[in-house]
């Protein structure tokens, strides 16, 4: 069976799963060698795509051996990417892994699967994916993305100009453009039942009571939330190795 291998590639760290090592690479998202560099990712974005085959040639290279056969890959994007950001994902892992599958997963997405929600649920949930440098907001309905938000801001910008209540209110926005522009009853439905808080931010007990005031509802901070997402993109490349088209290629 073809190797499997999930990937987290955030602005702050990179972390990387395997089946039977778990996690077995967290680290600072910096190129190796160059620790005074820029980040080669930054709000969710590359934006040093030879920095980033560096580092995840370097990283996964050391700490694993060679694939053969060419592993499935499955890595966590933010929602509401371009097409220009999964087109550099995509040359990132051709030339950082030639893996013989690539797949993205949203990140909201992984994040609530690794939190443990059931994503066969009929009733909608709202994820709030608060990062290091992006705020993420997205309802889930019968496990799709059907409405999403995003801010360029996260827990690094916390600072005296910049607050949790900021942050907040910030989230309450992004919630409140959605319930103008949703074209259904899911997100009023999903933020009915409350929010599920990931990353960073669910450590931080005054951002959830902050972000709990903006949006009216009861906040739940998922557990581990800072790996949440590679747990949930971990479940998704084990079915992706499984699946009928891929196992087929030997």
């Amino acid at each position: 069976m073809r190797p499997a291998i999930a990937i987290d590639l955030g602005s702050a760290r990179t972390r990387a799963w395997m089946p039977g090592r778990g996690m077995f690479v967290d680290v600072p998202t910096r190129v190796p060698d160059l620790a005074d560099s820029p980040a080669p990712v930054r709000r969710g974005r590359i934006v040093d795509t030879d920095g980033c085959v560096r580092m995840l040639r370097a990283l996964l290279h050391r700490c694993a051996p060679p694939w053969r056969p060419r592993p499935v890959l499955v890595l966590c994007r933010p929602v509401l990417d371009e097409a220009a950001d999964r087109a550099r994902a995509h040359l990132v892992l051709k030339e950082a892994l030639a893996p013989r599958v690539a797949l993205f997963i949203d990140s909201v997405k992984a994040a609530a699967i690794g939190a443990g929600a059931d994503l066969a649920d009929s009733r909608p949930l709202l994820v709030v994916d608060l990062g290091a440098e992006l705020t993420e907001v997205a309802v889930l309905a019968e496990g799709a993305v059907v409405a999403a938000r995003r801010a360029e801001m996260g827990v690094r910008d916390l600072g005296d100009a910049v607050t949790t209540a900021t942050i907040a209110r910030t989230t309450g926005t992004l919630v409140g453009e959605m319930l103008r522009e949703a074209s259904g009853p899911e997100v009023v439905d999903a933020l009915g039942r409350g929010a599920l808080l990931v990353g960073a931010g669910a450590l931080l007990p005054e951002f959830v009571q902050d972000l709990a005031a903006a949006l009216d509802t009861p906040v739940r901070a998922a557990p581990a939330p800072r790996t949440a997402a590679l747990r949930g993109a971990a479940v998704a490349v084990m079915a992706a190795r499984r699946h009928p088209m891929v196992a087929a290629t030997g």
